[in-house]
């Protein structure tokens, strides 16, 4: 297994935690918390995969996403007290998580020869899209729908990453660049309350 892989699951397994502690804390069973948790985790990616015709998406080919989502729910009913005092590392693993999906939605976007612009969205909503739909589930106001720079800092690395790739600097390269601006964003935007409101 490559560095990628293993960095997309434990972005999988840190977003699966994030949607199962929000289901937790919305009093849900623990079928809605396996589903939240599932959602949150790979709701992105299976929307990214069905609008660019991609099947079946890609956790249907790789059972290893799903015990990973497993673990992450067991993790989060086992050791929630432990976990929610881990929320700045937490934290720092879900923001590298969104500009790893971000990345891997963007390329595998245009690996199909869709457009620079759509390969954009697509990996803004590889990122993003997972976390919508475990909000609305729960009745929360989604976070892209705020104030707060998230979806922004997604579409900053992403466009980085298209400039550099554009200079045919390597693949790898380039890949970590971008995720490192959209983590720098987003982390001084939480850090020193940036927000965008006019």
């Amino acid at each position: 297994m490559d560095w990628i892989y293993i960095l997309n699951l434990a972005g999988v397994f840190v977003f699966a935690i994030s949607g199962t502690l929000t289901a937790i804390d919305s009093d849900f069973d623990v079928v809605g918390a396996i589903i939240i948790g599932f959602i949150t985790a790979l709701g992105g990616g299976t929307l990214r995969d069905i609008l660019i015709g991609e099947t079946p998406v890609g956790w249907m080919q790789d059972a290893l996403s799903l015990y990973a989502i497993v673990a992450a729910v067991l993790c989060s009913y086992l050791f929630k007290k432990s976990i929610l005092k881990l929320r700045k590392g937490m934290f720092i693993f879900d923001t590298i998580g969104i500009g790893l999906f971000t990345i891997l939605g963007l390329q595998k976007t245009l690996e199909l020869g869709l457009s620079p612009l759509i390969a954009v969205i697509m990996g803004v909503v590889s990122a993003v899209f997972g976390g919508v739909i475990r909000d609305v589930l729960s009745n929360i106001v989604p976070l892209i729908f705020r104030t707060e720079i998230y979806a922004s800092a997604c579409v900053a690395g992403a466009l980085v990453f298209l400039v550099l790739d554009g200079f045919r600097l390597p693949l790898e390269l380039s890949m970590v660049v971008a995720m490192v601006v959209v983590f720098l964003i987003r982390y001084f935007a939480v850090r020193r309350k940036w927000v965008l409101k006019f």
